[in-house]
């Protein structure tokens, strides 16, 4: 990964690791709403390849009332590119986490599930009407992993191998 400075604009400020962190705390936080025992980190690799891409969000945030199983059914256009996606935003997604981890707003067991930290994050959800619709989306991904409780399950769904 480049240094912060050698980075373009466009991928400075859409891979912000600060809001990066935000959409994992949004997911996190959705998660343990449904299933107290934290999000396993296998899963946290998916946020933000669902999140941040557009075409992703736009779909989620329309389904959002419904279950993420059906949505990915109704919807295969998901699952094009997909995979290629999660290697491309991995980098990120540590960073993010790793913002949240130096600043305490995010704890992981010794089960490697991820919970929410000693810091508070905002809880208003704040922005642009699009960065508002990721932390929207991050917090839906969230609880219908919770709800589906099966990282296989999600994985499969998704067409990918953990």
């Amino acid at each position: 990964m480049k240094p912060w400075s050698q980075r373009p604009i466009e991928i400075r400020n859409l891979f912000n690791p600060a809001f990066c962190g935000l959409l994992m705390h949004r997911a996190i936080m959705g998660f343990r709403d449904k299933d107290a025992r934290g999000m396993p980190f296998s899963l946290s690799l998916l946020i933000l390849p669902l999140c941040l891409h557009q075409g992703s969000r736009e779909i989620l945030k329309a389904g959002n009332k419904s279950y993420l199983l059906k949505v990915v059914a109704e919807h295969p256009e998901l699952l094009v590119g997909f995979a290629g996606r999660c290697t491309d935003t991995l980098p990120f997604t540590l960073e993010g986490l790793g913002v949240l981890m130096q600043y305490q707003a995010l704890s992981v067991d010794d089960e490697g599930r991820l919970l929410p930290g000693q810091v508070k994050v905002i809880a208003a959800v704040n922005g642009s009407d699009e960065t508002k619709a990721c932390q929207r989306v991050a917090a839906y991904l969230g609880k219908q992993f919770a709800l589906i409780g099966d990282r296989g399950t999600i994985y499969t769904t998704l067409g990918i191998r953990p």
